[in-house]
């Protein structure tokens, strides 16, 4: 299961609430989060990557806040079960990809990569960054499963990855918009495919955060104070695949929604 950028209090709240059941019920090999908005609703601190580490998440992926929390920039260096983007900046710690053992023994790969188009600051071609990674993981091979989260604005660019992908990924998922899609499938060459994952948060907000400021700057063009994760119910938002060990492609896909306000959905 991926379950989509894990929005403030709330997002936090509801994951470490519902996660361990629902690995049990479903019976998750392997679960990654994407936490760059755990904290205060910009990046993630290494105390809030404990706690969703220890709710359950396998791995967790960042994204264009990946260091907005100072400490990331050294707790990333000791915990590597965090993926920051592979084409984020020259020089920035971590890593873009990491092959992990599931706790069935399978081996999975998760890659992120972030967008170019309408993103505020010039990331390195990530199509050419993924395609090194899965050149030198082929899907059945060394990995039984492969998982990219793309973080990025445009839908066009994420589909672009999503067939860029298809037949070498197990999954291609798109990040950071915050609004879950209604796209899930298994495209042809068996990659399984969702534009956007959603987030995990209270969507009685704007895109996450408390209504109040968002709407006076839209009505008034006038900032007054600092935007704050609402924090009402959460809904965890993400999507659920299963996947054939022999080939890596997917089999099943299904969009995940829980707890909170949105029409609930998951795996019967």
């Amino acid at each position: 299961m991926f379950l989509g950028d894990v929005m403030g209090r709330a997002g936090r709240a509801a994951l470490v609430e519902k996660l361990p059941k629902l690995r049990a019920d479903w019976g998750l090999d392997f679960v990654v989060v994407n936490a760059e908005n755990a904290s205060q609703g910009a990046g993630l601190t290494g105390e809030h990557a404990k706690v969703l580490l220890q709710a359950g998440a396998d791995c967790l992926t960042l994204g264009d806040h990946a260091f907005d929390q100072k400490d990331m920039l050294s707790f990333i260096e000791s915990e590597n079960r965090i993926i920051r983007p592979l084409n984020f900046a020259k020089g920035a710690p971590g890593r873009g990809a990491r092959l992990f053992e599931s706790r069935g023994g399978r081996k999975v790969l998760v890659v992120q990569a972030l967008g170019q188009v309408f993103m505020k600051r010039p990331f390195d071609d990530p199509f050419s960054a993924v395609e090194a990674v899965l050149k030198s993981h082929p899907l059945g091979g060394l990995a039984q499963a492969i998982l990219v989260d793309f973080h990025a604005e445009a839908t066009s660019e994420k589909m672009a990855m999503g067939h860029w992908c298809d037949g070498r990924a197990s999954v291609v998922v798109g990040t950071h918009t915050h609004v879950p899609t209604g796209d899930a499938m298994i495209l042809k060459g068996g990659t399984a495919y969702q534009s956007d994952a959603g987030m995990c948060g209270d969507y009685d907000s704007v895109i996450g955060m408390d209504k109040l400021e968002p709407l006076r700057r839209f009505i008034t063009g006038m900032p007054k104070a600092r935007f704050e994760p609402a924090e009402g119910e959460a809904t965890l938002s993400g999507v659920y695949v299963e996947t054939d060990d022999r080939t890596g492609r997917a089999t099943r896909v299904c969009m995940v929604r829980q707890g909170g306000r949105l029409e609930q959905s998951g795996p019967s």
